[in-house]
């Protein structure tokens, strides 16, 4: 059941239970982070912080191994291109060198699309199975180091952040497309919507949606910076 092939073994439903209990662990933790963040009690966390980057990267080889293993992996799905696996890449980087660019770019484009996921996740395997675990903790990850550098690290965001972020998925998303068309995959959604529902489906039709992503995409990096970044000033 944990590696199983059959998704009927251990399927996951939206909103069920099993996701409900990790939206919460994800809240309670997140939570957790601003607390030691207030109370200063921590110094400093390298090795943890290593140890964290590790796992990912274990977690990340695990999931590739897995598909090979059920034959499942394919060019067209399989490749780290997705932008929650993209942030997953630079949480990992995040962790092991602690860069305050990537920290910019994890914080904006990677909560954004942890989130999006976790809320409206498309996966098919439910709890035990090692692709759930995969999934969420993954996804939840990016978000606690997000949370980590700002509040523990005292890492900072400005104005200008949101411009990078936009900036850093523009000039990918011409690869990701050619990508898309070479290997027949859909990365990012660009091709069509993803066939389960997702907060997609409130941008309109394809490929007007793709504009409304971007729309979406500035006024929630613009939210996250009114509500975490630096405005004593706007830097440009």
């Amino acid at each position: 059941m944990w590696f199983s092939g059959d998704a009927a073994e251990a399927p996951f439903t939206m909103f069920s239970l099993q996701h409900g209990i990790m939206i919460v662990i994800l809240f309670v933790i997140t939570a957790a982070l601003y607390a030691a963040g207030r109370s200063k009690l921590f110094a400093s966390y390298r090795k943890t912080e290593i140890a964290l980057g590790l796992s990912l990267v274990l977690f990340e080889l695990g999931y590739h191994g897995w598909l090979i293993s059920i034959g499942n992996w394919n060019v067209s799905h399989a490749l780290p291109l997705e932008l929650s696996n993209i942030s997953v890449l630079l949480v990992i980087v995040l962790l092991l060198t602690g860069n305050r660019h990537l920290f910019e770019l994890v914080f904006m484009a990677g909560i954004g699309g942890a989130l999006q996921a976790l809320v409206t996740p498309v996966l098919d395997y439910g709890w035990p199975h090692f692709r759930f675990w995969h999934f969420f903790y993954t996804h939840m990850m990016v978000i606690w180091a997000a949370f980590y550098f700002l509040w523990m690290k005292k890492y900072s965001l400005t104005f200008k952040s949101v411009w990078k972020s936009l900036i850093f998925l523009n000039v990918l998303l011409p690869v990701i497309y050619a990508v898309n068309l070479a290997t027949g995959g859909n990365y990012w959604f660009i091709m069509r919507k993803p066939s389960g529902a997702s907060l997609l489906d409130f941008l309109g039709p394809h490929p007007w949606y793709l504009l409304g992503m971007e729309a979406a995409a500035l006024i929630f990096f613009t939210v996250l910076w009114l509500l975490f970044g630096e405005k004593k000033r706007i830097a440009f």
